[in-house]
């Protein structure tokens, strides 16, 4: 029987139906959901887990807008189109979809389909992945290691906490005596004061952010545009240092998780700041290689000593002098990058130093 299959001369129609019914069999067994539609976007056929998942309409654009998070996603027809146009295969990771009055995070992979004989494009595919249960053992185990990071840094918390406290209630007991017969005295003191609750209000809330790792995977926006963003924000810091921003690609910039890399950038230029000290040039250079999309920090702030290039990740390593830096920055960099697969690097190089933030094809549009 199995050399009368192996023998068996499947017409091209008969192949097409085979390979269809056992492309359905495979995802209706592992939850996934297919659906192809053509060049119109009009849905042609989807299998019953894609029905479960969304709210199938008569097009592939209709139907995940009405089952995503339309204050994320408000524009599908034009994703599918470009989809299209590119004809390559995409990734949107976590997506919030509602359908059926459950909501749910899905993975959704686009793809154009060719024609076998002259590549030419005649429509696409979705693949529709529930990945609730997984998205929330991953955020556990996040959330699990980040406190378990938390115990063991909570004695240097203490001990940061406690110099600008030791030194507040010095200053206040000074600011007292000196409050009748030298007030610019107790003027000065109470700044002191004021210097040493701003330190470790910085602490605290740096550690809160940094237990908590807290950002939305929902709202994107375009890779130059957050770096922008990013640098305008951080104006006061870098007065006196010439800002660059070069844009090494072609074609439009990739959405990115905004929330999350503004925060990213805003720590990167904040460190090159303080290495160059108010005198110096950045350059934040966007480019993509076979890893995925890179934004280099580069500054000539003379470098780093290659000893500390691992140490320097750590929660609370600094070689900044007290009261300038908390030591958490570049940490809570490396946690958020690593939340979105990617990673940060150090680098000396000539009059300087560059720090590279390197994402992944797949977490990029």
């Amino acid at each position: 029987m199995l050399s009368e299959i192996n023998n068996f001369d499947f017409d091209n129609a008969f192949a097409g139906l085979y390979f269809n019914a056992l492309a359905k069999s495979l995802c209706d067994s592992t939850g996934s959901g297919i659906i192809s539609f053509d060049c119109g976007l009009k849905i042609i056929d989807y299998t019953t887990p894609a029905a479960r998942l969304l709210e199938i309409k008569d097009g592939i654009d209709a139907t995940l807008s009405a089952s995503a998070d339309e204050h994320a996603w408000k524009n599908w027809t034009g994703i599918v189109q470009s989809v299209l146009a590119a004809g390559q295969t995409v990734h949107f990771e976590a997506v919030k979809v509602t359908a059926h009055g459950q909501t749910r995070l899905v993975d959704i992979v686009f793809a154009a389909v060719r024609r076998p004989d002259n590549q030419a494009i005649i429509g696409g595919g979705v693949i529709v992945r529930d990945v609730t249960d997984k998205v929330a053992q991953y955020r556990e185990a996040a959330q699990t290691e980040r406190l378990a990071t938390m115990g063991k840094v909570a004695g240097r918390v203490a001990h940061e906490l406690n110099n600008p406290l030791d030194g507040i209630l010095r200053y206040v007991n000074l600011s007292l005596r000196a409050l009748d017969a030298q007030p610019d005295k107790a003027r000065e003191y109470l700044q002191h004061c004021r210097d040493g609750l701003m330190r470790m209000a910085r602490i605290v809330g740096e550690m809160l952010e940094f237990s908590r790792g807290a950002h939305s995977p929902f709202e994107k926006q375009p890779l130059d545009k957050v770096a922008q963003e990013a640098l305008a924000a951080m104006a006061g810091v870098m007065e006196g240092v010439e800002v660059r921003l070069e844009r090494a690609y072609k074609g439009a910039a990739p959405a990115v998780n905004s929330e999350a890399m503004f925060q990213v950038f805003c720590n990167l230029v904040k460190n090159a700041a303080d290495a160059m000290d108010g005198a110096g040039t950045l350059t934040v250079r966007l480019d993509k290689n076979d890893e995925g999309w890179r934004a280099a920090f580069q500054d000539t702030g003379g470098g780093f000593d290659p000893a500390i290039a691992v140490d320097m990740f750590k929660p609370f390593f600094t070689t900044k002098p007290p009261g300038r830096g908390t030591g958490l920055g570049l940490a809570i960099c490396r946690d958020i990058l690593e939340k979105l697969e990617g990673k940060v690097e150090a680098q000396n190089i000539p009059g300087g130093s560059v720090f590279t933030v390197t994402l992944p094809g797949r977490q990029v549009i």
